[in-house]
């Protein structure tokens, strides 16, 4: 191993990264002129009285992300045995799902096809066989047997779910999964050594995935100029579930599929807390409402960026923690610091907001007091 990439082991994520940033960022303009060409699902229209974009917005993004992310794989992860997989794998579902955003597909169908992204998946080798634990000496290792397919079937089924849910607000899905792909480049570069070659892989790969979210964030960060749609929260679920199973969730080691279940924390508990009230309830767990975080924060008074910010840094707090159970036990410093900070904002926020509770902020509205009700509310395809 040479010198540079002893001494800075993240250098492998950097070339993949911008090229996925660049390809994103000159892919999204074309995205928005198919959208608008297209019509119908595929652009936004605004209407009722709980949308909070104003204008009609296009939301095939989703496309875009994946073809940065896809050219940058193909480009520099010449290492990695399942590239193509892995390639083929995101572009399928982005591609379904894109379908979904123009057509709106039953959601028994969509199902279908979260479930079928997790089997091919699980044909490829991306399958989770064993879980380890903590010991002594060694750690120990549980094989899962039959019970393989089921759990990689659950695994990227949450996965996709947990992003799809997230995605409400401009800029928080895709900002999260870079957060949640830089603590899975922190994880991987903590385990440099017997594993190097795979998780050289994990580098690479997570290079890619923040590279095609940042570049999206350039056009989605609030106010957002286009979506990502179903085809781009699947996209990340799908690409998240692979590199985890592929890199860290492949090593013998104490906990580590929980690096990235906690540093999800947010979306996962949020998708979570919408099956149990959308059952208790007596509707659907795919009926949609205005229960979820996001739109809680919206109530309080949150911009969209706020509300965003807030995702970000709540998503890199529990990621702190994640990385503290992987090994990096200082990181939990950096939670604390961070913590402090948000404390800090929440109160100057608080001190210096003004009595008013409707305002208009860059083309959004803020409605106060929206209740948890049925809507029909859709950021870019997903469902709420």
């Amino acid at each position: 191993m040479s010198l540079t990439a002893t001494t800075t082991p993240w250098l492998p994520a950097l070339p993949p990264f911008l090229l996925a940033s660049v390809v994103c960022m000159a892919a999204v303009p074309l995205t928005m002129l198919l959208a608008r060409r297209i019509g119908r699902g595929a652009v936004d229209q605004p209407g009722e009285a709980r949308r909070i974009h104003k204008a009609p917005t296009p939301r095939l993004g989703g496309l875009a992300m994946f073809l940065g992310f896809a050219v940058a794989v193909a480009a520099f992860g010449g290492g990695i045995a399942t590239r193509w997989q892995i390639v083929g794998i995101t572009g399928a579902i982005t591609v379904a799902m894109a379908v979904d955003d123009i057509l709106g597909l039953n959601p028994r169908v969509k199902v279908a096809i979260e479930l079928g992204a997790g089997l091919l998946a699980y044909i490829v080798g991306a399958s989770i066989t064993f879980v380890a634990f903590p010991g002594s000496a060694n750690a120990t290792v549980l094989h899962l047997g039959v019970m393989a397919l089921p759990l990689t079937l659950v695994w990227f089924l949450g996965m996709q779910v947990s992003i799809n849910l997230l995605d409400g607000v401009d800029g928080v899905a895709a900002g999260v999964v870079t957060i949640v792909a830089g603590v899975l480049l922190l994880a991987a570069i903590n385990r440099l050594g017997p594993t190097e070659n795979a998780q050289n892989d994990v580098i690479v790969l997570t290079g890619a995935l923040m590279g095609c979210c940042v570049g999206f964030l350039v056009f989605n960060f609030a106010p957002a100029r286009t979506f990502m749609g179903d085809s781009g929260s699947h996209f990340l679920g799908v690409a998240l579930g692979m590199i985890t199973i592929l890199g860290v969730a492949k090593l013998a080691v104490a906990l580590s599929l929980l690096v990235p279940l906690v540093a999800l924390g947010l979306p996962i508990g949020d998708t979570a807390f919408a099956i149990v009230r959308r059952r208790r309830a007596g509707r659907h767990v795919t009926h949609a409402d205005t229960g979820h975080l996001h739109h809680r924060l919206l109530d309080l008074g949150f911009t969209p960026r706020e509300t965003a910010l807030t995702f970000y840094l709540a998503t890199a707090i529990l990621g702190c923690i994640g990385l503290a159970l992987f090994g990096h036990r200082r990181v939990l410093l950096v939670a604390v610091a961070l913590l402090a900070v948000a404390l800090v904002g929440l109160i100057w926020r608080n001190m210096r907001r003004e009595p008013v509770v409707e305002s208009e902020e860059a083309g959004y509205l803020t409605l106060p007091g929206r209740p948890a009700a049925p809507s029909r509310i859709r950021h870019g395809g997903e469902v709420d």
